[in-house]
């Protein structure tokens, strides 16, 4: 039986740079967000295993045994290299009691549980009696990585309380991650889970929640940027919905139009990821104002080849005339159509700058965050060392904090 209490965390992402391009074999940069997905891991009575994620209304219990029943069917047909097979998946929507189909966040979400789960056991030993609680940051649906950080969330917790890898924090520290080999594999157990979610996933979003800061990706290869400082972004989610499938389809059908028009936006958009890799990979730890207009520069054209490309929309319009009007250089993130843009501060914004724009933003019915990327991967956390809030979502309460991790 697992006798110690885990929390661990895992950050959201954001795309740089690279949108849409990246569908066309073009490069794309990923960076993560200090908006993260807290988990806790807690011994609870043999027999059974509690998953409660308050975001999205989750509240489940399942005895072990019955779990265990069911592993034993999965170890026989278990190959972590494959995506998780339809009869494994049909098994398990029966077992939660899940509608064939069913696509909303709570029946995902439990159903990666499940899965995650029980692979995990299956390679490595009996389901565990646990009681895991998650809570996030991060909204759900902006294109965040919000379910990517779930499912890193649950690699690193599973594979730790399976014994899998090691334990890595020690008296003394507030924090811990685990080795590059041990990255590696919550990275691949992460995978599965995305695939559980998400079907065919690029990879990317788990990669950036294991590893943190910042990753290249192209034609299906990720590499890590090498020395990437943390810099100060505003976050802004329009709230207006978008389907990445029918923009995605929008840009194909815009470049199989015009191809001598649409192919040159798409290799001036690559360029600006490789020219906004070279800076960030050259920038000191603490960068001065000098470092940012390139940067700032970037985000301008990079948002003018967005709408050629007739992924913009008028709220994000406003979110770039609004902020520009306080001096700062923002642009979408991720599909486009709405959903969330960036907007870049230089060490020396002022504060009140910072807190005009907020207002101005939320006066238009816009979610506003201030926050960091080139934020840390899935990191282990003792718990006395979090927030009254994050403990408070978790359910732990001071004193049992300062009894675990």
């Amino acid at each position: 039986m697992w006798r110690r209490g885990l929390v661990l965390s895992a950050p959201g992402k954001a795309i740089l740079h690279g949108e849409h391009a990246v569908v066309h074999g073009k490069v794309a940069l990923a960076v993560a967000l200090d908006l993260r997905t807290f988990l806790s891991l807690q011994p609870c009575a043999e027999g059974s295993i509690h998953i409660r994620l308050p975001g999205v209304g989750v509240a489940r219990s399942w005895d072990t045994c019955s779990l265990q029943a069911l592993c034993r069917g999965f170890a026989a047909g278990l190959d972590e290299s494959k995506a998780p097979s339809a009869e494994q998946l049909d098994a398990l929507r029966e077992f939660a009691g899940i509608a064939a189909g069913a696509s909303a966040p709570e029946s995902l979400a439990t159903l990666a549980f499940l899965y995650m789960c029980l692979a995990i056991s299956a390679k490595y030993g009996d389901v565990p009696s646990v009681d895991v609680v998650v809570w996030s940051e991060l909204p759900l649906g902006a294109g965040l990585g919000s379910s990517a950080a779930y499912s890193v969330c649950l690699a690193a917790a599973l594979l730790t309380a399976s014994g899998a890898i090691s334990c890595p924090l020690k008296e003394g520290q507030s924090t811990a991650r685990w080795s590059e080999e041990e990255l590696t594999l919550i990275n691949s157990w992460a995978f599965q889970g995305e695939r559980v979610i998400h079907g065919n996933p690029s990879g990317v979003d788990n990669a950036v929640g294991t590893w943190g800061g910042a990753l290249r990706y192209q034609s299906g290869k990720i590499t890590p940027l090498k020395r990437v400082p943390m810099l100060r972004i505003l976050l802004t989610n329009t709230k207006v919905p978008r389907s990445t499938k029918v923009l995605v389809a929008g840009v194909k059908e815009k470049i199989l139009k015009f191809p001598a028009v649409m192919n040159p936006v798409l290799d001036s958009i690559d360029a600006i990821s490789q020219e906004c890799q070279s800076v960030l990979e050259a920038l000191p730890a603490d960068p001065s104002p000098d470092s940012y207009p390139v940067l700032e520069e970037l985000f301008d054209i990079n948002q003018h080849h967005l709408d050629v490309l007739g992924v913009g929309h008028p709220s994000l319009d406003r979110l770039c005339r609004l902020t520009a009007s306080h001096g700062l250089h923002s642009k979408l993130t991720g599909a486009g159509g709405g959903g969330c843009g960036i907007t870049l501060l230089r060490p020396d914004t002022s504060p009140l700058a910072v807190e005009a724009a907020k207002q101005d933003l939320c006066a238009c019915g816009f979610e506003c965050w201030e926050t960091n990327i080139g934020a840390p991967g899935v990191t282990l956390h003792r718990s006395s060392s979090l927030s009254a809030a994050v403990l408070h979502a978790l359910s732990l309460s001071p004193a049992s904090a300062s009894a675990s991790h």
